[in-house]
């Protein structure tokens, strides 16, 4: 390693600056407050961290209000640990209990804060999501219908968009730790081994790497080609003439890296290779424009020039080409035409173009960059321009 592997965790210093970040906007958006409901958000506000996410059982609500320190309403379960942060004003009900699941605990937080404006956010906009019941969510606005639900997820995202010093160290490490899994994991990759197999063996790699968790490693592959790129393994030999895809989400800390790797075997063919050349420049481009002050868009047309100057058809069914990245495998913005979010330093972003270059085949390839004072800094290790070629 060359590089000292960051702290875990957040000193409150951190959480304080976040909160006055929060109840600056809040005030700005007039705003009495926020509620906060899904896993990365609740994390960002109070540090708790727990696996029991995974369990669909019990909602979980942080209220960070306009004036003053958060509020969390949990379960009765999550008490001990909430402790463990720096919220100090925990609230608690025994859950599960579905005919008041938390309804009457978070109503009483609600009512009692300071009244300015009348409305509190929640997380309703694009890429976030309340979790609770949608039949509480709506018992609760009835009962306390003289406070206004409104949108607060714009505010969020502005925040996290961009990192902080410790964030960056964080998804600097997941960078570093997702190249030397690639590295590793090319030691192991054999002829005639199934998709099932490279994940299984990606994953080994990641873990000895030093990855927290691997939750999500793509592994997909097809003749010179694949035609998708979100679901596999599938128990496909890796014989000649095949192109396999490996797109990786590790974590360190719960902070993502989010890049993927192509390796041929036996043989490649012309057409791929040069697909693979060009989604290659295209990234570069894409690394080349990035800097503070040009658009998402911008981004993406840095990109997009070099695959219409190949022959590809404008688009792909991927959509966009890269997105920002942090406790989510994706976040805002988006690489995309309209998508006008200017860049900033501290903003964390992958570069991801992808090229059809024939009917049901497609190159994809993609690294994970941070947007400095300059311009920007690489944080994964560039994959090599020719694909490498595994050999029966």
């Amino acid at each position: 390693m060359s590089q000292t592997t960051p702290p875990r965790g957040f000193p409150v210093d951190e959480f304080e600056t976040r909160l006055a970040k929060a109840q600056a906007e809040m005030h700005a958006g007039e705003m009495d407050g926020i509620v906060l409901t899904t896993p990365q958000n609740f994390r960002y506000f109070s540090g708790f961290n727990s696996q029991f996410w995974e369990s669909p059982t019990r909602p979980f609500f942080l209220v960070v209000p306009r004036e003053g320190l958060p509020i969390a309403a949990v379960p009765t379960i999550g008490g001990p640990a909430m402790e463990t942060t720096w919220v100090t004003d925990i609230r608690t009900w025994p859950a599960p209990c579905p005919q008041d699941d938390g309804v009457s605990l978070l109503d009483s937080v609600l009512t009692s804060l300071p009244r300015r404006f009348g409305k509190i956010g929640w997380e309703m906009g694009r890429e976030s999501i309340i979790r609770m019941p949608i039949v509480d969510f709506d018992r609760l606005r009835r009962n306390i219908s003289a406070i206004e639900f409104v949108d607060g997820s714009a505010l969020v995202w502005g925040l996290r968009m961009v990192k902080s010093e410790r964030e960056i160290a964080k998804l600097r490490e997941a960078c570093r730790i997702g190249s030397d899994a690639f590295d590793l994991f090319l030691e192991t990759v054999r002829y005639g081994d199934t998709e099932v197999d490279m994940a299984r063996e990606f994953r080994k790699a990641a873990f000895e790497c030093g990855a927290d968790n691997a939750p999500f490693v793509s592994v997909c592959s097809g003749p010179g080609g694949y035609s998708q790129v979100i679901v596999g393994p599938q128990e496909t030999p890796q014989t000649d003439g095949q192109i396999m895809f490996v797109d990786t989400g590790l974590q360190f800390d719960a902070y993502f890296c989010d890049f993927d790797r192509n390796f041929a075997f036996g043989h490649i063919s012309d057409d791929a290779k040069r697909a693979h050349e060009t989604v290659w420049d295209s990234t570069q481009a894409g690394i080349d424009a990035a800097r503070p002050g040009i658009t998402s868009e911008d981004l993406w047309t840095a990109q997009n020039k070099i695959l219409e100057a190949a022959g590809a058809k404008s688009g792909n069914n991927v959509g966009r080409s890269g997105h920002g990245l942090g406790m989510h495998l994706t976040e805002p913005p988006s690489n995309m035409p309209g998508d006008k979010t200017l860049l900033k330093p501290g903003m964390v972003m992958t570069v991801e173009p992808g090229m059809e270059y024939a009917p049901g085949k497609m190159i994809v390839h993609e690294e994970n960059l941070l947007i400095t004072e300059n311009g920007c800094e690489l944080l994964t290790r560039r994959a090599p321009k020719d694909m490498p070629i595994i050999l029966e």
